[in-house]
């Protein structure tokens, strides 16, 4: 399905991660690795970074009088990390990133939990104003390392065709 490595003349490889249009199928299923362990720094620049500085992010004499009873990992830290874990195979050729929608969060995510996420390709269609790139929308699941899922979301993005279709003759510009 997807050529990671192009051999050069040299005997060298050059790596070519992510995926044309072509290469989306309805119904296909990524797992994507390696996972992540969530670290406390991770946790803090993000939240101190998007300013979101409400206490039970990072003062931990806060979070354990709360229900969590310990620092609950920000929302857009677990965002983050699963939507960059889908990047390298289902988005790294992306032109545009085109939407996100039906964000969930069902589970806490803390320090130290690891996270792993799968992608499954929902639609792939031809874009109408762009005849060299197409649209695919895709699910992604984030889940613990015990399989619970902690976010899910999907996503819809701009992709370049393997090969651009050329302009029907109507369309094309006269020198």
């Amino acid at each position: 399905m997807i050529s990671t490595l192009q051999r050069l003349d040299n005997g060298e490889y050059l790596e070519s991660p992510g995926m044309f249009f072509e290469d989306f199928k309805p119904g296909d299923v990524i797992r994507h690795w390696p996972g992540r362990t969530v670290l406390e720094t991770d946790n803090t620049w993000l939240t101190l970074l998007s300013m979101n500085h409400h206490p039970l992010h990072f003062d931990h004499e806060y979070a354990k009088d709360t229900e969590f009873g310990k620092v609950l990992v920000n929302s857009v830290v677990t965002f983050a990390i699963i939507n960059g874990m889908s990047v390298q195979t289902m988005s790294f050729r992306t032109l545009a990133n085109l939407g996100w929608d039906q964000v969930r969060l069902s589970a806490p995510v803390f320090i130290g939990d690891t996270l792993y996420a799968k992608s499954k390709v929902l639609a792939i269609r031809p874009s109408r104003s762009r005849p060299g790139q197409g649209i695919a929308t895709i699910e992604t699941e984030g889940f613990k390392a015990d399989g619970s899922v902690v976010l899910s979301y999907q996503r819809s993005f701009l992709v370049p065709r393997r090969e651009p279709l050329a302009l029907p003759a109507a369309e094309q510009e006269v020198p």
